[in-house]
């Protein structure tokens, strides 16, 4: 006697609709949680919205890995697939390792850096130093503008990696008034 294939997978599926709700609140939660974090740090919109999307991919690849998880894929053939795509994705990341380099540092400099956007900062590079105010901070690069109305835009690795001063903050050029 034969089982239906919905059947023969109830709890396949049952897991698979659980982890698309879980899928869907964690999806909610951290982009609160970074939106509040944002928030309350005075961090910009696109910045927070590049956050947010590396958190998404992050939690949509641990939600492929149980998805061939819970649909018993044979190990065998996990390992066959992760070797290709590991070597396929080895080979490219070697050759583009510094633009992970600078999404990471982006994110880095999101969550914990002391500058924001209007700060003038300086850059104690030995042979380059640079004094500059800080008009964005994007995924890749940082955009300055010097007081010659030079712009430069530098990498966000490198800021990791030089020591930087803050010469002027944004917030001490505005007067409140009461």
């Amino acid at each position: 006697m034969e089982m239906s294939f919905i059947q023969e997978y109830t709890r396949e599926f049952i897991a698979t609709g659980v982890l698309g709700i879980l899928l869907i609140l964690l999806r909610v939660i951290s982009t609160k949680l970074v939106r509040r974090y944002a928030k309350s740090n005075q961090k910009l919109e696109h910045r927070t919205n590049l956050v947010i999307k590396y958190i998404h991919l992050l939690i949509n690849i641990l939600v492929i890995i149980a998805l061939i998880v819970i649909w018993g894929v044979q190990t065998k053939d996990i390992f066959i697939a992760l070797s290709s795509i590991t070597t396929v994705v080895g080979v490219a990341m070697f050759a583009q390792w510094s633009i992970l380099s600078n999404i990471t540092s982006g994110i880095i400099l999101f969550f914990s850096f002391p500058f924001k956007i209007g700060d003038v900062i300086k850059i104690h590079d030995k042979d380059f130093p640079i004094e500059a105010e800080i008009e964005d901070i994007g995924a890749f690069h940082v955009f300055l503008k010097t007081i010659d109305d030079e712009k430069i835009i530098y990498p966000n690795n490198l800021l990791l990696q030089k020591g930087i001063s803050i010469l002027k903050n944004h917030f001490e050029d505005k007067e409140f008034e009461d």
